[in-house]
């Protein structure tokens, strides 16, 4: 069984550590970012980074479900990660600093793939997959955070 990897990145118009906060922010923040093949999310513990355990189904392909249960831990600034009770799979969130008022995330997921001919066919093209669902989020993570900076230099902000 070789593992798998897939990663994906984006620059967020927003400092680090506001992206990190609403990346960490899996009560509110997290649901409205969510593509169409995330569901039954649901937050079983905590909600706010480190000590949060989430549940979701992640639908990758017609016919792949993923029934997810995750550990939230942060080992290091601006570093969120997410391992799965039910699976080998381990997702890393990281934030750094990416310019003046801008944030590049990267995520990596990886897990433990299977053997054989199927094993080939997974290395081969879960990974494109599971980017474009994480580069989906991204898009929808980044509109969030940046209305919010527009929302913030405006008229009355402090």
């Amino acid at each position: 069984m070789a593992q798998v990897e897939a990663t994906t990145e984006r620059v967020v118009a927003a400092d680090a550590e506001k992206v990190f906060d609403a990346l960490a922010d899996y009560r509110d923040t997290r649901p409205k970012v969510l593509p169409g093949q995330f569901s039954e999310y649901e937050v079983r513990e905590g909600g706010d980074g480190e000590g949060t355990l989430v549940h979701w189904k992640l639908q990758a392909t017609s016919k792949r479900v993923r029934d997810c249960l995750m550990e939230v831990t942060e080992p290091t600034d601006g570093e969120l990660v997410e391992k799965d009770r039910n699976s080998s799979m381990v997702t890393t969130w990281r934030v750094t600093p990416a310019g003046e008022g801008r944030s590049r995330i990267v995520v990596t997921t990886t897990w433990k793939g299977a053997g054989g001919i199927g094993g080939f066919f997974e290395r081969t093209f879960a990974p494109k997959g599971l980017s474009r669902i994480y580069d989906d989020l991204l898009a929808r993570f980044a509109a969030e955070v940046e209305k919010g900076e527009k929302g913030g230099k405006g008229e009355g902000a402090e």
